[in-house]
């Protein structure tokens, strides 16, 4: 079955390659301190605690620690947001790309779920990088949708 790939906007292609930077600074600090505690430099006070968050029980998941998990996860969403990754020419490397964002949402809401209800304290880092993740899925159902013929392009 051959599929053709709709254009995908100049701003996306930059927007979700700047995010997928900043989410892999955040996860490669986030996967340091995992190791270095001591070098975790965040306030323990109130509603953030960051090395609350980060040695909870909820900060592995199937025994795997989280911040690998969003470490391996920003790598390859890094590499399938490249400009390079972008003129690929396979249909499943762009839907990989949107699959990704939807599975990575979904697992940053149970970790905001776990922070605010089992937790009760958040993660400064933790958030950045909810936030990129929130930010990148937005971006990708705006463009990944129309460009892998799902949805009409606003400008047909």
């Amino acid at each position: 079955m051959n599929r053709t790939l709709g254009r995908v906007p100049t701003w996306a292609i930059a927007t979700t390659f700047i995010l997928s930077l900043i989410g892999l600074a955040l996860s490669t600090y986030l996967t340091i301190t995992h190791f270095r505690p001591a070098d975790l430099f965040c306030t323990e006070n109130g509603v953030f605690n960051c090395g609350l968050v980060t040695n909870s029980g909820e900060s592995r998941f199937i025994g795997i620690p989280v911040a690998f998990l969003g470490l391996g996860t920003y790598v390859v969403m890094t590499v399938l947001n490249s400009p390079w990754m972008w003129r690929a020419k396979n249909y499943w490397i762009h839907v990989a790309r949107y699959v990704l964002s939807i599975v990575s949402m979904c697992f940053v809401l149970w970790l905001i779920t776990a922070e605010l209800l089992i937790i009760k304290s958040l993660c400064l880092y933790c958030t950045g990088v909810h936030i990129v993740t929130f930010a990148l899925f937005i971006v990708l159902t705006q463009v990944s949708l129309p460009q892998l013929g799902l949805v009409r392009s606003r400008t047909e």
